[in-house]
């Protein structure tokens, strides 16, 4: 394949995921807000892993490598390839069991969340760029409480520089100044100062961890088993040597790159792709760039964000994300309401996905497809009934 046939098919995944309906796993919705709110003693940070070597990096990009394997999710999440219930308690005499790298950018940048709740035990990390993907907070959560939570989506390369879709900083204080003031003059929800979420336009910005199969497995499972996100394998660049967390983050890194599987969203509609855990595809009928994260969620990737001294900027720019915020009683009551309706199912199905999760931590397939249904039907009433009666649960409202 040419590279004009690599940027086409990019460009064309990409328009595909902003057209599309907006994709998400009940699993993993119910996984992201329920251990959150457990109660369980304060914990301290982790002591820092070592960083992941140049010969591990290289060995990324050779043709028998797991991190090279686009496939590698379907085998495990089909049980074709074999997964070892605990490689991290094998005797140091038995052979080194494979590793994985995989790419973190959301919530699982913060130790409380990937080393702690999802009790994955990485054996290295390190910081990097991705050119070729973008931060976005389009995922669907539960409404009034968790609206969304972070995903990824294709950064496509112009013909004549930059990247396709992106506009220059002035453009964009244009278009977020008219966006207020048709908020204004229309009534619909308004955001103080703008809504802050879309500003960063440079690569993204993640740890890629080394993790062992068995953990690579667990990571798929919680994340939806390949239902709320699509794997792919993408291009990660270092920070330079003598990286310095002020220094602006460069558009086209100049480090030797390497090969590590991530989570990209959508993981439906868009062409090639499939999931076999369950051949349900469910979509909420919003727009991707509507909903706002919760406080709770954004702390996550903040604390992360400190934990691995990502660039000075980057954490400027999470820190002026505007979080959702129930602002009037009847949202109030609307989340009351909502969450008494909905919270002893959703509390059921996460108990059974535990209980009759496999080896792998994989839920039966007829579990998922109830999960999904059930989150359905939870935001089938939220745009019929909740919406209308109580406000708008994904999006702050305006003092």
């Amino acid at each position: 394949m040419t590279v004009d046939e690599q940027k086409r098919e990019q460009g064309e995944a990409d328009q595909a995921g902003r057209n599309a309906k907006w994709p998400f796993s009940a699993l993993k919705a119910f996984e992201r807000y329920f251990p959150a709110r457990r109660s369980s003693p304060k914990t301290n940070v982790p002591d820092p892993l070592p960083e992941t070597t140049t010969g591990r990096r290289r060995a990324s990009t050779l043709e028998q490598s797991l991190d090279k394997d686009a496939s590698l999710p379907e085998k495990v999440v089909t049980h074709e390839l074999e997964v070892v219930g605990d490689d991290h308690a094998r005797d140091e005499e038995d052979t080194a069991p494979q590793t994985v790298l995989y790419l973190a950018y959301g919530s699982n940048l913060a130790a409380k969340t990937f080393r702690g709740t999802r009790g994955i035990r990485p054996l290295s990390e390190l910081k990097v760029l991705v050119p070729s993907l973008r931060l976005t907070f389009d995922l669907p959560g539960i409404p009034y409480t968790e609206p969304c939570f972070a995903g990824t989506r294709s950064r496509t390369p112009g013909s004549e520089g930059g990247w396709i879709g992106e506009t220059s900083d002035d453009t964009r204080e244009d278009e977020e100044e008219e966006e207020e003031e048709r908020e204004k003059r229309d009534g619909k929800p308004l955001l103080p100062n703008g809504y802050r979420k879309d500003r960063w336009r440079k690569p993204l910005v993640g740890v890629v961890y080394e993790v062992t199969l068995s953990d690579y497995a667990r990571i798929i499972a919680t994340e939806g088993g390949g239902r709320g996100y699509r794997d792919v394998v993408v291009d990660c660049f270092p920070f330079p040597e003598k990286y310095d967390p002020s220094d602006p983050v460069p558009d086209t890194p100049t480090t030797e790159p390497f090969k590590a599987h991530t989570l990209l969203s959508p993981a439906t509609d868009t062409p090639g792709t499939t999931s076999p855990a369950s051949p349900l595809h469910l979509h909420l009928p919003i727009d991707a760039s509507y909903a706002q994260p919760s406080a709770r969620y954004l702390d996550l990737i903040r604390t992360g964000a400190a934990e691995h001294n990502l660039p000075t900027s980057y954490q400027a720019y999470l820190a002026q994300i505007r979080a959702y915020r129930v602002t009037t009683p009847r949202q109030r009551v609307g989340q009351v309401l909502f969450l008494a309706l909905w919270a002893p199912g959703l509390m059921l199905t996460l108990f059974l996905s535990r209980v009759l999760a496999g080896p792998d931590g994989i839920s039966p397939a007829w579990l998922i497809r109830f999960a999904d249904v059930l989150l359905a039907a939870m935001w089938k009433s939220y745009y019929i009934a909740f919406r209308p009666v109580f406000g708008d649960g994904l999006r702050t409202i305006g003092e």
